[in-house]
């Protein structure tokens, strides 16, 4: 049986602020230091979660969590990020209904990792599958690429988001990833050039320099030192827990698993060095003979490697830097730039550059992980973007996050008392009205089209005339100064006139969250955030790749005199569009609260935390949950939880849940007052009846344990002494039949004792016998063989003295014979003796040898290579002669038994020896093997007798190869033919003919060095057969196949000779894209062949298992 929980079990506090009795700020922050200091980092306020930043890691994310809060009811558990990721995962997957995930919080609060751990927790609790991984992979690793780019480290947090993310996640029917889009807000691009003290540039940079390898960084022309970059400070350059090498190869793994090419990598990062480049580039002051006075560039070295990295003329972009041209209609003016204006146009041009690149990258990120199905998807949103900000000098970027934020506070509150509204209506709750602050009237201030502060400020940067950030803000006072949420000391309200906390300079909003002090200092330069045209025709005059796509306006071709959108009404319209975004999705919120300042575990600053309840509207956010009832909960669960405090409902109630319920609060007298009943909850109107509840239930859970263990005390004892009663019944049986088994055993041995010993003497008896006869038998034979062997010497003795008296006659004899011959041949033996004898030894010594060499002579196979061994030096010439005139003789043996056909062959192994001997694996296996050619035997198979009438030539070539298909990387059979003229593709089950392409349309083929049977016919660009674009196939007969290609291109006459390209990596073109083919080995799995696996849509991996 199933335990059920709830979120009241061991409760450390109170696990949702809604039942926090009393409410008020100090029990507010109590109820969250105490679940704090108990490592609970999570609380709800109903179904918002809020997120304590815990500055250490805790065991509450493993895969252990996650099926632990999978499928479960969202009060169900302890609160838990997991908890509102799956209940929103359940209801886009179940119900159909497109979310959203809403993540807020100050820098350093845990916003980053909140949207990591929804994504982790989705990405674990969804189907799996091939490609399904793949997508999920391609999702994940998006976010160490734009952390790297968009993540710096400032004094509140150590991988600080500066700019906002909103990514869409795009699910099929079964609640799959099918891919996902990418959004983003106002990159803080002024940071590219300077930074506050105690903060650090992006972090792309310092992992550039700490991680790229020495050759890399010679061809970006960078160094390792930090110091030699005016860009980069010096001061926090190093972060304790940050490892920028480690952490730039991980943000390359994440590219190349994203589907970034290497090219593309390699353009990004010389477009990062340009930025550093560029902010080592210093101009000095130089007057002009008619007094004006114009800037010229120091020390032209930088100037002149960032202009190699992006391709750009160095006279083009210096003279960008020393002048400015104005166009009106037909008029062009130059004018010259002094020293501070070339200093802004520099920044101005890396700022622009930087937050271009930024905006690619997420481009480009998206094509990778858009959808490819076209069907409706539904969508999970995931908005991590800057909480309310409050600094001592807040600016222009301050006062649009501070704007966003009141819509996304605005839009909160709406779905709020919508959702509250809904579910009042849908259970048949009276809805009463809830007061609440509504922040309409602040986002007006702003925002409105008419009288609006972003308006002004766009209508006072179009102004004609001398426009400053004094005159924007004596035109706020003059339209605002009577808003009651606008405060500044030059406005018509006499009573700020007096508030020395107020500067002149400086103008006070009311916000939600609390008054925030503007200063108007560089409101209209950011606003208008303007690039001098020079700048943008020389960046777009570049031969780098990407610097066209980032810099379009300085196309001369398409000059636009209209002036830009400034940056304010870019951001409202951005603002605008993810506010009706968001509209359409059921929302779902995170909280985000960093407990200290110090960045430290364990430490809960109460001020700081205060601060951040009051801006993010928490206890508001309460109040409106509580306005109504405080805790609703289905029928089921309330009764099986406290069905055991009435006797009537327990321990099982038979009817309705309803009724039973009903019986339920009846039977404790709880005041009507106190809750209502909807069609499919109980609504509880305070949280003391919860907690009345609650103690009742506890009080009668200890009574209940008592009388179970009570029974169960009882029930052992009784079992016990049954147990003893059976054993003693068990223990007397086995007792008299062991004492049974015992006596019969002492029967059976004396028995056997007795047979033992009568058996005994008769068989002493009878071997006494046997002996005795024994011994008689042994006599005899002893006699026997005494009486023969004495015969035996006799008659051996005889025979001795008869060969001793034959062998002395014959040794006489012998003797005689030799001194005759001796006294006859004396006179002439001397002379001649020693030649005769020489001659006759080298005679025999001779005829021995050849005919040891007769009977020990090699195979007759050209290739045996063995010899026997020579027996006498002087024969060593002779042996090696012999040895070549045997070789010679049996190689023209082996000659003239070849036909035409096998010559051919064998012409062409040896072509194929040339090919590919010492440059692919796949060769040396197929030297054994003869080259067949005609494998499917086209023309006696009556399968392809279409086939076969429709090809006019002799068919040099017939086998099955596979065409890989280049959208998923599979192959397709295919019959290749090959005859004198051009090779055909036909389909092979119906033989018909699919492609036709003659041979002097193929340019080159290109193989890999690996054991695969994969290559690529690379066609001539512009001919007919090219309009589809190469093709890639795979055959098993590769080595085969090319040779016979090569062989046609070489004999004949009217076609150039095949190109055999033989690389780990070429490119194919399909159509109008080229498709990068790369070979990896990878370690053998269940299968031994090659796999061919889609990457991207720019990339076609083959795995070659790796061979011993």
């Amino acid at each position: 049986m199933e335990v059920k929980t709830s979120l009241l079990d061991n409760m450390i506090g109170v696990g949702d602020m809604v039942l926090l009795e009393p409410l008020t700020a100090d029990s507010f922050l109590e109820n969250l230091r105490n679940r704090f200091d108990h490592n609970e980092i999570y609380t709800y306020i109903g179904s918002v979660v809020i997120s304590l930043n815990p500055y250490r890691s805790l065991p509450i994310y493993t895969p252990d969590k996650v099926e632990e809060y999978r499928n479960r009811n969202f009060y169900e558990l302890s609160p838990h990020i997991y908890a509102l990721a799956d209940e929103a995962y359940r209801s886009l997957r179940d119900q159909d209904k497109d979310q959203c995930i809403l993540i807020t919080g100050e820098s350093g609060a845990g916003k980053t990792e909140a949207s990591k751990l929804v994504m982790s927790y989705v990405a674990a609790v969804c189907g799996k599958g091939q490609e399904v991984n793949k997508v999920k992979e391609q999702l994940l690793q998006s976010n160490p690429v734009l952390e790297a780019f968009g993540n710096a480290k400032t004094v509140r947090n150590d991988n600080s988001s500066r700019f906002g993310k909103y990514m869409d996640i795009e699910f099929d029917f079964k609640g799959d990833p099918l891919g996902g889009v990418i959004s983003n807000y106002l990159l803080e691009k002024s940071r590219v050039v300077k930074q506050p003290r105690g903060e650090r540039n992006f972090h792309i940079f310092y992992q550039l320099l700490s991680g790229a390898s020495d050759e890399t960084l010679k061809k970006l022309k960078l160094e390792r030192d930090f110091s030699k970059y005016n860009y980069l400070s010096l001061d926090s350059a190093a972060v304790n827990g940050l490892d920028d090498a480690a952490n730039f190869r991980t943000v390359r793994n994440a590219m190349q698993i994203v589907g970034f090419m290497e090219d593309e990598l390699h353009s990004v990062l010389e477009l990062v060095a340009a930025v550093l480049k560029l902010g080592n580039i210093e101009f000095k002051h130089e007057s002009r003979c008619n007094g004006i006075d114009e800037s010229r560039i120091k020390d032209k070295n930088d100037l002149k490697e960032m202009c190699e990295l992006l391709g750009i003329e160095q006279s083009v972009l210096e003279r960008a830097f020393s002048y400015r041209t104005v166009e009106a209609k037909l008029e062009k003016m130059s004018t010259t730039l002094n020293v501070a204006q070339a200093y802004c146009a520099r920044d101005a041009l890396a700022k622009n550059l930087y937050s271009r690149l930024f905006s690619w990258l997420v481009t480009r990120i998206n094509e990778s992980i858009k959808a490819q199905t076209k069907a409706r998807h539904k969508v999970m949103g995931v908005l991590d973007i800057y909480g309310f900000e409050i600094f001592e000098d807040n600016s222009f970027e301050q006062f649009v996050i501070n704007y966003c934020n009141e819509k996304l506070q605005q839009i909160f509150i709406e779905l709020t008392l919508r959702e509250e509204q809904e579910e009042y209506v849908r259970e048949g709750i009276e809805w009463t009205n809830i007061e609440y602050f509504n922040n309409a009237i602040i986002c007006d201030l702003i925002e409105n089209n008419q009288n609006g502060i972003l308006a002004m400020l766009d209508e006072e940067c179009l102004r004609p005339g001398t426009v400053t950030d004094e005159t924007f803000l004596d035109k706020l006072n003059t339209i605002c100064g009577e808003h009651q949420h606008f405060e500044s000391r030059l406005s018509k309200n006499s009573k700020f006139l007096t508030d020395h906390s107020l500067p002149h300079n400086c103008f006070r909003i009311q916000h939600y969250a609390g008054k925030v002090l503007y200063r108007v200092e560089g409101f209209v330069d950011k606003n208008n955030d303007l690039l001098y045209r020079d700048l943008s025709q020389a960046m777009f005059k570049a031969n780098h790749n990407l610097m066209k796509q980032l810099f379009p306006e300085g196309n001369p071709a398409k000059v636009n005199l209209k002036r830009p959108p400034t940056a304010g009404f870019q951001f409202k319209a951005s603002v605008g569009t993810l506010m009706k975004n968001l509209q359409t999705k059921n929302p779902n919120y995170i909280r985000c609260i960093k407990p200290n300042d110090k960045k430290t575990p364990h430490i809960f600053t109460d001020s700081l935390v205060r601060h951040q309840v009051s801006y993010l509207g928490l206890m508001e956010n309460v109040r409106v949950r509580r306005a109504g009832y405080a805790f609703r909960q289905p029928y089921e669960p309330c009764l099986e939880r406290y069905k055991m405090l009435c006797r009537r409902t327990w321990p099982h109630w038979r009817g309705p849940a309803r009724e039973g319920v009903e019986v339920l609060m009846g039977d404790l007298q709880v005041p009507h007052e106190e809750f209502s009943y909807g069609r499919s909850k109980i609504f509880i109107r305070n949280p003391r009846t919860l907690f009345f509840l609650e103690e009742r239930r506890r009080q009668c859970l200890r009574d209940l344990a008592t009388l179970i263990q009570k029974i169960y005390r009882g029930w052992k004892c009784c079992s016990r002494f049954l147990l003893l009663k059976k054993s003693q019944v068990v223990v007397a049986a086995w007792y008299r039949r062991y004492a049974q088994q015992k006596k019969y055993q002492q029967i059976k041995s004396a028995t056997t004792v007795v047979q033992s010993y009568t058996r005994g003497w008769q068989a002493r008896k009878l071997l006494r016998e046997l002996k005795y006869q024994k011994k008689c038998e042994k006599a005899a034979t002893t006699i026997a063989a005494y009486w023969h062997g004495t015969q035996a010497r006799r008659e051996l003795r005889r025979l001795k003295e008869e060969a001793r008296r034959r062998h002395a006659v014959a040794v006489i004899w012998a003797y005689w014979k030799g001194l005759k011959v001796r006294r006859e041949y004396r006179k002439f033996f001397r002379a001649n003796a020693g030649k005769k004898i020489y001659n006759f030894a080298i005679q025999r010594i001779a005829q021995k040898y050849f005919l040891g060499l007769k009977s020990s002579l090699p195979s007759m196979s050209p290739i045996d290579k063995s010899w026997p061994v020579r027996p006498y030096v002087f024969l060593d010439g002779v042996h090696s002669e012999l040895r070549r005139i045997f070789h010679l003789w049996r190689c023209k043996k082996y000659r003239s038994e070849f036909t035409s056909e096998k010559k051919a062959v064998f012409e062409e192994k040896l072509e194929a020896s040339e090919l590919f001997k010492d440059k692919k694996t796949l060769y040396p296996s197929s030297v054994n093997q003869p080259f067949k050619g005609d494998y499917l035997e086209i023309s006696k198979n009556p399968k392809y007798q279409k086939l076969s009438s429709t090809v006019d030539e002799k068919v040099l070539l017939a086998d099955v190869v596979n065409k890989i298909n280049r959208a998923n990387g599979k192959g397709t059979a295919r019959i290749f033919l090959l005859t004198k003229k051009n090779f055909i593709l036909a389909d092979q089950k119906t033989g018909q003919v699919k492609a036709s392409v003659p041979l002097p349309d193929v340019t080159s083929v290109s193989v890999s060095t690996q054991s695969d049977g994969f290559f690529a016919l690379k066609l001539r660009e512009g001919s007919a057969s090219a309009v589809k674009g190469d093709f890639l196939l795979s055959s098993e007969h590769l080595i085969e196949l090319i040779t016979k290609l090569h062989h046609v291109g070489v004999t004949a006459a009217d076609q150039e000779q095949l190109n055999v390209d033989i690389s780990d990596e070429f490119l194919v073109q399909f159509k109008q894209d080229k498709v990068c083919v790369k070979f990896i080995q990878t370690p053998p799995k269940n299968g031994n062949g090659a796999s061919c696996k889609r990457r991207n849509n720019r990339l076609l991996e083959v795995s070659v298992p790796l061979t011993v």
